[in-house]
């Protein structure tokens, strides 16, 4: 059911935690399943140099948090914007159907820890906070 690299940031998620004084912050959570995810990123010269997470979930949002921080890393913040959940997912050796809407909060706790950077240092990019899932999928918690 699940693959083996999944099963790898389950059992030993990478960058778990909060980065104090993050540039960026983002909340999200799924009010069907439970699943609630924070991200905080640190930005340098526009490159994330550091993410990390809290996720409160199944193994495959905690497996998503993961490796949404490690996809992330050393990539600017408009690189960064064009991760999707279907590549976080792909990243992960694929996820079942049912589970695809922790990817979508994965996506959309980075783009909403993006966000967050962004208003903080006076700038914007259009569709920081949308997921090619729809909005509906989850909410800022």
């Amino acid at each position: 059911m699940y693959s083996d690299r999944l099963m790898e940031h389950f059992r030993n998620p990478r960058n778990v935690g909060v980065i104090e004084n993050a540039d960026g912050v983002g909340k999200v959570g799924n009010p069907v399943c439970g699943d609630i995810m924070e991200l905080t990123i640190r930005v340098e010269e526009g490159v994330i140099t550091d993410a990390k997470f809290r996720t409160f979930g199944c193994g495959a949002a905690i497996a998503t948090s993961s490796m949404v921080t490690e996809l992330v890393k050393g990539k600017t913040i408009a690189e960064a914007l064009q991760l999707s959940n279907k590549a976080v997912a792909e990243a992960l050796g694929g996820l079942p159907p049912i589970k695809m809407h922790c990817s979508v909060l994965a996506e959309q706790a980075l783009k909403s820890a993006i966000e967050d950077y962004l208003q903080k240092t006076g700038q914007a990019v259009a569709g920081a906070g949308e997921s090619e899932a729809g909005p509906e999928e989850a909410e800022a918690v």
